[in-house]
């Protein structure tokens, strides 16, 4: 459990009841978002409130008015998905810039302009959502903020999601080590040790990070890698 100075308030208001539990306010956001978040890591006190400020706790009959059940493992969750959660002005504010920039990696890293083959650069898509007055809904997941973040960028910035098939080789004094590193940075289809020590793969990555992918594979294998696109 957080603990009670770092909680705020979730509220429900159902039937003419007032229900309340303490939470931490990023985990709790979070569980609404759709991740799944223990229960004790969310709260900071195992009861339900009808005034949290007060200490007063919700009676067993309002609890079973309303939810039919007083078992606080049931209610919780349902307090924090359908109620509000009472965040400060600057937490709000914190949390909704995160959640920006995330929609902004995964943009970036996932999207190309089909017009050149490259992936947009994060300022122009934060330039174009700005310019497409793209509004971040803090309960919303990140794959429903992208979806509604492309659908409002395409008339501004030609887009595309899409993967890149990537066949590798790597000499046999560098992969040992780029095994771990390359299967970290992709996905790997298929791969296969050569019997003179070399490591070869067949991979899957993010068109957007075609640049940094060849930059890793660079790097562990010091300039003596082959990369090739495929079909």
């Amino acid at each position: 459990m957080i603990p009670l100075e770092k909680a705020v308030c979730a509220r429900l208001e159902s039937h003419g009841e007032k229900f309340e539990i303490l939470v931490d306010p990023d985990l709790a956001v979070r569980f609404r978002q759709g991740e799944d978040v223990p229960l004790e890591e969310m709260v900071a006190a195992l009861y339900v409130f009808s005034n949290a400020s007060r200490g007063t706790r919700a009676s067993e009959e309002s609890l079973e008015k309303v939810f039919q059940t007083t078992d606080f493992s049931e209610i919780a969750p349902r307090i924090i998905r359908r109620g509000e959660i009472h965040l400060t002005a600057e937490q709000r504010r914190q949390m909704i810039a995160d959640k920006r920039r995330q929609v902004i990696h995964f943009i970036a890293r996932n999207a190309i302009n089909p017009q050149t083959g490259l992936p947009h650069p994060p300022q122009r898509i934060e330039m174009a959502m700005e310019e497409a007055r793209v509004n971040i809904d803090l309960y919303k997941s990140l794959d429903e903020l992208v979806k509604e973040t492309v659908k409002a960028l395409r008339p501004i910035l030609p887009i595309r999601f899409e993967e890149l098939r990537i066949a590798v080789k790597i000499p046999a004094d560098f992969a040992p080590r780029a095994f771990g590193e390359i299967q970290s940075a992709a996905t790997i289809e298929r791969d296969e040790w050569q019997k003179d020590g070399s490591w070869i793969c067949i991979v899957r990555i993010p068109a957007g990070i075609q640049g940094d992918f060849y930059g890793l594979v660079n790097r562990i294998s010091k300039g003596q890698g082959d990369v090739k696109i495929l079909d």
